[in-house]
């Protein structure tokens, strides 16, 4: 049987990092059939320095309403469980890494209704040389040159579910695609946002 549509469906979006003093924060842009970028979806917004890893997306940049989000359920821990929230508390999805796939090249479960995916760095030499500038001294703290992908597939028929490839810029900046319909928005773009702001830890 044919899972319906999720209940809110971008099927294509881009994330682009800004980094202030207290906060990372990312703004999530629909994106135009040509590619180029439209008006804000969500601003999100991360906090340093917290016990469990949380995000928040808020529905402009005046951040009166609090959308979803979604936050660790373990303390200090990259590879916790993450569930992603609606405006309400309801959980819509979680995802989390892969420990052992990742030392060598970043693996990621997602997990939605109707969906479950996993999700692989594209290149393999790229995720291995990220990993050599990152243990180089005093290079390691900069940013990475190395542009990077994701693809999300589902686990049972291998059919692509989303994908995430970094555009080459000085600050990070993610063109999103959503193939499957089952993937809720708010889900994809946590996801998103998480392979930034959680990638390197």
């Amino acid at each position: 049987m044919t899972q319906p549509p999720a209940p809110m469906v971008v099927p294509r979006f881009s994330v682009k990092q800004r980094i202030t003093v207290m906060v990372n924060r990312y703004e999530v842009l629909a994106a135009g059939p040509d590619g180029s970028e439209g008006h804000l979806l969500a601003l999100a917004e991360q906090k340093r320095m917290k016990l469990k890893e949380e995000v928040v997306f808020f529905a402009d940049a005046d951040k009166r309403r609090r959308v979803f989000s979604f936050k660790a359920r373990q303390r200090l821990d990259v590879h916790a469980q993450h569930d992603v929230y609606d405006e309400y508390g309801n959980v819509l999805g979680t995802f989390s890494k892969q420990f052992g796939a990742s030392l060598l090249r970043s693996t990621w479960d997602l997990a939605a209704p109707g969906v479950q995916a996993v999700g692989r760095e594209r290149r393999p030499v790229i995720a291995v040389l990220r990993r050599i500038w990152t243990l180089i001294p005093y290079l390691g703290d900069v940013w990475v040159p190395f542009v990077f992908h994701f693809d999300f597939v589902d686990t049972a028929t291998g059919a692509p579910v989303m994908t995430s490839e970094r555009q080459k810029a000085i600050r990070d900046r993610y063109d999103v695609t959503v193939h499957d319909p089952r993937l809720d928005f708010r889900v994809a773009a946590s996801m998103a946002v998480a392979l930034d702001a959680l990638q390197s830890r």
